[in-house]
């Protein structure tokens, strides 16, 4: 089997890269793809059906949709598009959309609630399902996006971790296009004439300023300084816990002076 084009086989390249660095996918998984219907998560399930297909190992794949419950959702549209190319899916209706005005904290956005909600609704999927991996879709601009919106707003120096095990142990999260740029995947998906469905949150404009400011900051200094997003995600990488101020990583002299050495 061939790739159908350029943009194919560089995409299958990267996404190999980060499953073989991060140990994403293994020999007998059922790997459960969150398909929200956006460019990325499409892109995640073409790119790691045409990897099923060549891979030296094998696992299996079943896209789950999260419906949120609001009207105006094209959830039909993503199970034709499913049953048009023969993959597993199943579409959990909820009422997350309703939920949310009535337990929303002042100190929180609806994004990250529903975000909160719908992680809780794919865990319990996977169990139904018999999941061993749970594979979402955010790619290597949001784990640069991600970094500097906590560093910018949150005070903490973090992103996100392409291989998670959950609290509990029972669940692991992979994000294998973290290689894959969103420019990337958007072409992809038009490439390969998936239907992209836009979230019908009527908060989602109004209250992801401060992502749509990173994300414009981060396109100025990639135009102005080409590859500086690649050289942000290798930092997440090579990181020098000895360079930073957390006590907890770098104790003071007088403290590290306390702590028995093993022998």
């Amino acid at each position: 089997m061939g790739y159908r084009s350029e943009l194919e086989a560089r995409l299958a390249k990267k996404t190999t890269k980060a499953i073989v660095d991060y140990q994403m996918i293994d020999d007998g998984d059922r790997v459960m793809v969150g398909l929200s219907g956006g460019k990325d998560s499409w892109a995640l399930l073409q790119v790691l059906d045409v990897l099923r297909q060549r891979a030296p190992i094998h696992f299996s794949l079943v896209a789950v949709n999260v419906d949120s419950g609001y009207k105006a959702y094209k959830h039909e549209l993503i199970a034709r598009t499913c049953e048009a190319r023969g993959w597993e899916y199943r579409i959990e209706h909820t009422g997350i959309g309703e939920l949310i005005d009535d337990i929303l904290d002042a100190d929180q956005t609806p994004c990250s609630l529903c975000a909160r909600l719908r992680r809780g609704v794919l865990y319990r999927v996977a169990r139904e399902v018999g999941a061993t991996k749970i594979a979402l879709g955010h790619h290597m601009d949001d784990f640069i996006e991600t970094l500097l919106l906590n560093l910018f707003f949150a005070g903490a120096l973090k992103a996100m971790p392409a291989k998670l095990v959950s609290d509990d142990g029972e669940h692991v999260v992979v994000r294998p296009l973290v290689y894959i740029g969103e420019a990337e995947a958007r072409l992809y998906a038009k490439e390969c004439a998936l239907p992209i469905i836009g979230c019908c949150c009527p908060a989602c404009g109004d209250l992801a300023l401060q992502r749509q400011r990173t994300k414009r900051l981060l396109m100025e200094l990639e135009e102005e300084h080409p590859g500086v997003k690649q050289s942000m995600l290798k930092a997440l990488a090579n990181v020098a816990p000895r360079h930073l101020l957390d006590t907890r990583l770098n104790p003071p002299a007088e403290l590290r002076a306390r702590v028995p050495v093993p022998a």
